[in-house]
């Protein structure tokens, strides 16, 4: 009996549609579209981290026919939080958001504008050196995240534009 429900669960779910967002690899629908992405220059130190960050990944996969271009805008803050009597800063959060917007190179239209972001926080120590340091690394650490959350996104926008297979639901 049990074998026999171990079984129907079995088919259940794979009729339920679900797929693997990169299934396929390379030759799958994301890994074709992320190996037609070009990422333009973006300013800043950020922008350069941000840009390698991108280019790492989409590297990943073959390059294929330059389909479309990646506009990213970046807004990059450091803030200060934890305030000591003396008005000295003992704590500091680095937000990166990045509103990026995908461009069809055969239309020039816009075909997917999103951002992402995230934060990060920064212990402030008697040392200036190392302050500046964590810093860094922080921004360093964001531009990966931020990139993650991008190519997951476009991903995202390829599965959706791929044509339905026969019995999906």
């Amino acid at each position: 009996m049990t074998r026999l429900l171990v079984l129907v669960m079995a088919l259940m779910l794979s009729a339920c549609g679900l797929r693997p967002l990169y299934s396929g690899g390379s030759q799958g629908t994301a890994g074709q579209m992320l190996g037609t992405i070009e990422v333009p220059a973006i300013p800043g130190k950020a922008g350069w981290l941000m840009r390698d960050a991108l280019t790492r990944r989409f590297g990943a996969v073959p390059q294929g026919e330059t389909r479309y271009r990646l506009d990213v805008e970046l807004d990059d803050q450091i803030t200060g939080f934890g305030v000591r009597r003396d008005d000295a800063v003992t704590r500091e959060r680095r937000i990166l958001r990045a509103r990026y917007k995908l461009v069809d190179l055969s239309s020039d239209t816009v075909v997917l504008d999103a951002t992402s972001g995230s934060d990060a926080g920064i212990d402030v120590v008697s040392s200036e050196y190392a302050t500046v340091a964590a810093e860094n690394s922080a921004l360093e650490r964001l531009s990966d995240t931020v990139a993650d959350q991008i190519v997951a996104r476009l991903a995202q926008f390829a599965a959706a534009q791929a044509p339905a297979t026969p019995g999906a639901k």
